[in-house]
C-alpha cells in the first residue's frame, strides 16, 4: 500500500498560564480547547466543519479538573459525526496525537483531523488541601529460573558510561531526579545549567518582542481568577473580564546571578554524592494550557487551494531507562530520522522540550545539534510545560518557524516520564 503525504495546515494554542495562581484558572479548559479549535478554523475558511473527521486530544493529569474532548468539540460547532479519541503518553501525550492522527491520513482512513492538548496541571481551592497521592514502590515480578529480559538497551548508543550508582538506584523516580542522575552522568555543574537557561528566557521575551508568536497564540477573554492570602483560588468570587494574550512564564530580567540564587529543589539527591544541581530556574514551570494542530491529506490540501506550513515526513518513540528518563529524545530522534531518510546536518531548526535543562544540554550534545540551531525563540524554561498541550506547541512552533526562516527540515523532541521520548520531523511547504 503506498503512503500518502501527510501536512500541517495550521497550529494555533492558547497562551501558556501558571499553574495554581495563573490567569486559566477560573476558566475551563474544556472552553478554552472549543475557543483554540473555533479559531483556527475561521483562520482557515477553507475548511468547513464537515471535513474534520477526527479530533484527538492528549492530556495527562487530570488533577485540576477533567478536561472533557466530546465538550469542547460540541462546543467548538463541529459536527455530532465527528470522532474522538484520548490519548495519554505523558509529556508525549499531543505530540503523540499529532502521530496517530497523521498515520491515520496517511493509511487512507482519514483526510483531515485536529490533534489537540491541554492540560490543568494544578489548581487548590480555598478550603481544599489538594489532590494526595500515595506512592508506593511496586513489588518485582518473580523470576523463574533462565528467563531473561527481552528489553532493548540502548545505553550502547550514548558516549558516556553509566554509572551502577545511577542504574541501580530506584526506577520509580520523580522527573526532577531523572534530572539530577543525568546531570550526574555528564558532569553538569549547576553553572553549566544556570547559564543553559538564562538565553531561554532572553530569547522569548525578544521574539515577543518582535511579533513572532503572534501567528500561533490565540488571545483569550478570561474572568481574572482571585486568590486569598495563602494563594488559593476564591471559586465562588467572581474577577473582572480581562484579554489574556501573552505567556505568563517569561521573565525578561533573569540573569545568571538571579538563578545561581535559587534554592536547590527539596527532595532530589545524589546518588553520586556530589551537588544537587536542581532548582526551579533550570526546571520547566507547571503550567495550564491548550495547543491544536491541523493535519490534512497533501493531496486534500493542494485540492482546496491551501497552502500547508509543513509535511509530515518522519516519526520517532524509544524508551530509556527510567532514572534517566531525561535522554529519551536521543534514540527517539535517532529513529525518526532514519524513518525521514535525513541525517542531523540536515536539520535547520530544532523545538526541544526543555523540560530540564540537565536533560537539553547532553542530549543535544548526543545528537550533534548545534546550540544556533535549538529553541531559537526560547523554550519550556521561559515558556512552559502543560504536560499534554507541550507536544503540540513544539510541532507548530517549528511549523511556523521553518516558514518564518525560509528553512526545510527541522524536528520536534521531548523526553516522557517513566523513561521515553518522542520526536517529529517535519519538511517546510
Amino acid at each position: 500500500m503506498e503512503l500518502r503525504n501527510v501536512v500541517i495546515v495550521d497550529g494555533v494554542r492558547s497562551p501558556f498560564a501558571r499553574a495554581v495562581r495563573g490567569k486559566l484558572v477560573a476558566t475551563r479548559l474544556d472552553e478554552v480547547g472549543a475557543t483554540v479549535i473555533r479559531a483556527l478554523l475561521d483562520r482557515n475558511p477553507k475548511v468547513e466543519d464537515y471535513m474534520i473527521e477526527d479530533v484527538g486530544l492528549g492530556n495527562v493529569l487530570g488533577k485540576g479538573e477533567f478536561v472533557d474532548l466530546g465538550t469542547i468539540v460540541r462546543l467548538a460547532g463541529l459536527p455530532m459525526e465527528v470522532s474522538t479519541f484520548n490519548s495519554n503518553r505523558q509529556c508525549g501525550s499531543s505530540m503523540e496525537v499529532v502521530h496517530r492522527v497523521a498515520q491515520s491520513i496517511m493509511v487512507g482512513a482519514t483526510e483531515c483531523g485536529i490533534a489537540l492538548g491541554a492540560e490543568r496541571m494544578l489548581r487548590t481551592i480555598a478550603g481544599d488541601d489538594g489532590p494526595h497521592t500515595r506512592v508506593t514502590e511496586p513489588k518485582p515480578l518473580q523470576r523463574t529460573s533462565g528467563q531473561t529480559s527481552l528489553a532493548v538497551d540502548h545505553y550502547d548508543n550514548f558516549s558516556v558510561p553509566f554509572p551502577d550508582f545511577i542504574l541501580e538506584s530506584p526506577a520509580k523516580v520523580s522527573m526532577l531526579q531523572t534530572a539530577q542522575n543525568v546531570a550526574e552522568v555528564y558532569g553538569l555543574s549547576r553553572s553549566d545549567l544556570d547559564e543553559y537557561a538564562v538565553p531561554s528566557h532572553r530569547k522569548a521575551h525578544e521574539a515577543y518582542e518582535a511579533g513572532i508568536f503572534k501567528d500561533e497564540i490565540i488571545p483569550l477573554e478570561v474572568e481574572e481568577p482571585v486568590f486569598d492570602s495563602d494563594g488559593n483560588w476564591l471559586e465562588n468570587e467572581p474577577g473582572k473580564m480581562i484579554t489574556f494574550d501573552r505567556d505568563e512564564c517569561i521573565r525578561p530580567g533573569t540573569n545568571f546571578e538571579s538563578l545561581m540564587n535559587l534554592n536547590a529543589i527539596p527532595g532530589v539527591q545524589s546518588y553520586g554524592g556530589t551537588e544537587i544541581v536542581i532548582t526551579p530556574g533550570n526546571s520547566s514551570p507547571t503550567n495550564d494550557a491548550v495547543s491544536a494542530v491541523l493535519l490534512m491529506s497533501e493531496e486534500k490540501a493542494l485540492a482546496l487551494g491551501l497552502e500547508p506550513l509543513a509535511r509530515v515526513v518522519g516519526f520517532g518513540v524509544a524508551g530509556v531507562k527510567p532514572q534517566v528518563m531525561g535522554l529519551g529524545p536521543v534514540p527517539a530522534t535517532k529513529k525518526a530520522l532514519k524513518h525521514a531518510g535525513l541525517t542531523i546536518d540536515q536539520i535547520d531548526r530544532v523545538e526541544f522540550n526543555e523540560a530540564f535543562a540537565a536533560q537539553v544540554i547532553p542530549s543535544a550534545r548526543e545528537l550533534g545539534i548545534p546550540m544556533g540551531k535549538l529553541n531559537v525563540n526560547g523554550g519550556a524554561l521561559a515558556i512552559g510545560h502543560p504536560l499534554g498541550a507541550t507536544g503540540g506547541r513544539l510541532i507548530l512552533t517549528l511549523a511556523h518557524e521553518l516558514r518564518r526562516s525560509n528553512s526545510t527540515y527541522g524536528l520536534a523532541t521531548q523526553c516522557i516520564g517513566a523513561g521515553m521520548g518522542i520526536t517529529t520531523v517535519l519538511e517546510r511547504l
